[in-house]
C-alpha cells in the first residue's frame, strides 16, 4: 500500500515545550527536562529531533549528548546533574 511505513519506529520526539521535551520510546513516553540536561536549551528543534536509539541509549551526535534510557525510567538512580 502506498503511504504505509514498513520500518518500525521505536523512538520519536513527540513534543517540545519551554521546560523540556517528551520522547516516545517503545510505546512509553518520557520527559527530558532542560534543567537536568542543559545542553538541549540552545539546541534547535531539528537538532532535538535528530537522534539515534541503540542499545538502551539515546544519542544526539550533533549536540554530543547521550542519555541512557534507564536514567529516564529511574532518574532517582542517577542523582548527579548532567555536566559536560
Amino acid at each position: 500500500m502506498t503511504g504505509t511505513t514498513t520500518l518500525p519506529i521505536d523512538s520519536v520526539v513527540t513534543s517540545i515545550q519551554r521546560t523540556g521535551f517528551w520522547i516516545l520510546i517503545d510505546d512509553k513516553e518520557y520527559f527530558v527536562d532542560f534543567e537536568e540536561y542543559p545542553d538541549f536549551t540552545k539546541a534547535t528543534v531539528a537538532q532535538i529531533h535528530h537522534f539515534r536509539h541503540s542499545h538502551g541509549e539515546l544519542h544526539w551526535d550533533e549536540l554530543d549528548v547521550d542519555i541512557e534510557i534507564e536514567a529516564l525510567i529511574h532518574p532517582e538512580k542517577y542523582s548527579l546533574k548532567f555536566k559536560k
